[in-house]
């Protein structure tokens, strides 16, 4: 095997966001600067904590990750020929028309990121703040323009009453006419740059409840779903059908689960299938080599009680994980969450 070939093969078993994490710091602080000023909040947090707790990575794996880089580049585009054309069609493949709208603005036009832009890159606590004594309309509007996550974080900082209130809200929203979107910006325009859209902007329904409500904790989620139930049953239902829970994992194909599990910590896989379903157990097992699911199985057995808080958040973190590999298309998730195929 030629000496490139070696680092290619040393680079294979990094997981990507690694591999992404590797890339930037070998291009040193200005550059990897300049990239990450092209990412949103989310990519540059994780990317970012990812490169604090990188250690171990040898000569030959960091030249495998950029020979690795330079080929899949080489193969996409001829750089600086009809870049702009490219990388939009690419981010409208990759995110839609709406999500990916906002960054070509941000990239080729070197335009300024919304008020509501600007909210996804704050912490979800200062996010509760500073919406927490507007209208209750506004506080929905803002939660659902928010990613899943950082949506239900910011939940985390309402009281029950007004957490049913803002979900509630959420699922009844279809989408936002220009002068709503106006006026919310007009709100945030004391601390953030001001820009609005023409068109209306497609926003909440019951899929987005849904989605916030899978990143709630537990108990907070049960909660929540008793006091959706009690007020409208059907909708109620409706949020649940849609809702992915780790139960649901046994309905992702093979390829899913093998892609998924080489992303996932042996700790939290223990942790998390400590509380799962039998059939989830044997769709994770049916996916590892036979070796590899015999040490799962053993590690299981040894592992003794635990308590329900360790597994549930450790369902979450890998439901987490799955949710943004099916955002970035790597799987597809089957089950309550998933979406027809035609």
């Amino acid at each position: 095997m030629s000496d490139n070939a070696n680092k290619k093969e040393a680079a294979k078993s990094i997981p990507a966001l690694e591999k992404a994490a590797i890339l930037l710091m070998s291009l040193g602080e200005e550059n990897a600067a300049e990239v990450l000023r092209h990412m949103g909040p989310k990519e540059v947090q994780k990317i970012g904590l990812t490169m604090s707790r990188l250690q171990n990575i040898n000569k030959d794996q960091v030249e495998g990750v950029m020979a690795e880089f330079i080929e899949q580049i080489s193969n996409q585009t001829a750089l600086g020929v009809g870049a702009d054309g490219y990388i939009r069609k690419m981010l409208v493949n990759a995110l839609g028309e709406d999500k990916a709208g906002t960054l070509i603005d941000r990239i080729l036009t070197g335009g300024n990121t919304t008020g509501l832009d600007t909210l996804r890159w704050m912490d979800a606590r200062s996010v509760a703040d500073l919406i927490r004594f507007e209208h209750p309309q506004i506080q929905a509007i803002v939660i659902a323009y928010l990613d899943p996550d950082q949506a239900a974080e910011a939940l985390r900082f309402f009281d029950e009453r007004v957490r049913l209130d803002i979900i509630m809200r959420i699922a009844s929203l279809e989408s936002v006419q220009p002068h709503a979107m106006q006026e919310l910006n007009d709100i945030l325009e004391k601390q953030f740059s001001k820009q609005s859209g023409s068109a209306s902007t497609n926003l909440g329904g019951t899929k987005c409840a849904a989605d916030i409500m899978n990143f709630l904790d537990t108990t907070v989620e049960a909660q929540l779903m008793e006091s959706i139930k009690e007020m409208d049953e059907d909708l109620a239902q409706e949020i649940q059908d849609l809702m992915f829970v780790f139960d649901n994992l046994a309905d992702v194909d093979d390829r899913g689960i093998q892609a998924l599990l080489r992303e996932v910590s042996s700790e939290s896989l223990i942790l998390a299938l400590k509380g799962a379903d039998e059939v989830v157990k044997e769709k994770i097992f049916t996916n590892m080599s036979k070796r590899a699911a015999e040490l799962l199985r053993d590690d299981l057995e040894a592992k003794g009680p635990v308590k329900i808080s360790e597994v549930e958040a450790a369902q979450k973190e890998i439901l987490s994980i799955a949710r943004r590999m099916a955002e970035a298309g790597e799987i597809v998730l089957g089950g309550k969450g998933g979406e027809e195929m035609i």
